[in-house]
């Protein structure tokens, strides 16, 4: 079970570049530094998934999120209020400052603020948002425990964080601020 020392562990790791895996409200997930090109790249290239199909960030507050979105209209704020924290991503219109690899093709952004409280003590320890992608290869089942995170993907990633998955039987919904169309 992870302890304070392997969240900051966890954290130092993410700061320096490197690629995590940690469990989520469902899967065992994967993730960098957002805003590090190359660990993004990197994520990417393991993972076998273009960027043009964008990345989701997970954070533990949508202060953290603010920097990648726009601001949020009062008619679609109760949407968020009423699903975070928990297992719903949504697509929020990307901020100008949203990198392209992280948005992809899309003038979107998918993201979440999830009720996980490794994951928030994670994203506090880290200082912000993270990425957060399934911990398998596209097109394969993604990880349910850390022991097939370590035999799927092995000295591919620079660190596991292990911990217990959120009790959800399948992946984060994920749907449309602006229409409410349910995506996944």
């Amino acid at each position: 079970m992870a302890t304070p020392y392997h969240i900051r562990e966890a954290a130092r790791v993410l700061k320096d570049g490197g690629i995590i895996a940690y469990p989520t409200e469902a899967v065992y997930g994967l993730g960098c530094d957002p805003l590090n090109p190359e660990a993004v790249e990197r994520l990417l290239s393991l993972k076998q998934r273009p960027w043009q199909k964008g990345m989701i960030l997970i954070a533990a507050s949508i202060k953290q999120l603010q920097p990648y979105i726009q601001p949020i209209a009062a008619e679609y704020q109760s949407r968020l209020d009423e699903t975070w924290p928990g297992p719903n991503t949504w697509l929020i219109p990307a901020s100008e400052k949203c990198p392209e690899w992280i948005r992809g093709s899309h003038t979107t952004v998918a993201v979440r603020v999830t009720s996980h409280q490794l994951v928030q003590y994670l994203c506090n320890t880290f200082g912000g948002a993270i990425v957060s992608t399934s911990a398998n290869r596209a097109g394969m089942i993604p990880a349910r425990t850390s022991l097939k995170v370590q035999r799927e993907l092995g000295n591919s990633i620079d660190y596991c964080l292990h911990g217990e998955l959120g009790g959800a039987e399948k992946p984060t919904t994920i749907r449309s601020l602006i229409s409410n169309q349910l995506i996944r």
